[in-house]
């Protein structure tokens, strides 16, 4: 449900019914949505919004507290220099979203790397294995509870 201050914003009206919040900072509007309705937002932000390029997939990890993580989308619109982020909280338990690769063809390698450093999975990504570490590499060394004692193995 958007706050009252984001009802009027033309572009926080297209995710009303599926905005779990919304806010808007410095001109840059913030809209989480369940996870469920990741692909949903990110093809109307495309297709009906016109925020034609997406610049980042990452992930948060807020440990100890749960939900855990939180994916993060950032989308540009060019032309009209807008920006909008989009975000969705995940479970420790078994972080995984739906890939936007089918979506955003540049959502590739920013979700292997997202996968590859907190080890969220991405559903239904065409290729999500490491893209940083070595294959063998233990864990995941974003998380907030990776052990920094210098021992990888």
């Amino acid at each position: 449900m958007l706050p009252e201050e984001l009802r009027g914003n033309p572009t926080a009206a297209a995710f009303e019914d599926i905005a779990v919040t919304g806010t808007l900072a410095y001109g840059e509007l913030t809209v989480e949505v369940a996870p469920s309705s990741i692909l949903e937002a990110l093809g109307r932000a495309k297709n009906q919004l016109g925020f034609e390029r997406l610049s980042t997939v990452t992930g948060v990890d807020r440990y100890p507290a749960e939900p855990r993580f939180e994916v993060v989308y950032h989308l540009q619109a060019i032309r009209r220099r807008e920006w909008l982020r989009l975000k969705a909280r995940l479970s420790g338990e078994n972080p995984e979203i739906e890939s936007a690769f089918s979506v955003y063809r540049s959502a590739d390698w920013y979700e292997r790397e997202t996968f590859d450093l907190f080890g969220i999975r991405f559903l239904h990504h065409p290729d999500l294995r490491r893209i940083m570490l070595p294959d063998d590499w233990p864990g995941h060394p974003l998380r907030k509870d990776y052990p920094v004692t210098g021992e990888r193995y």
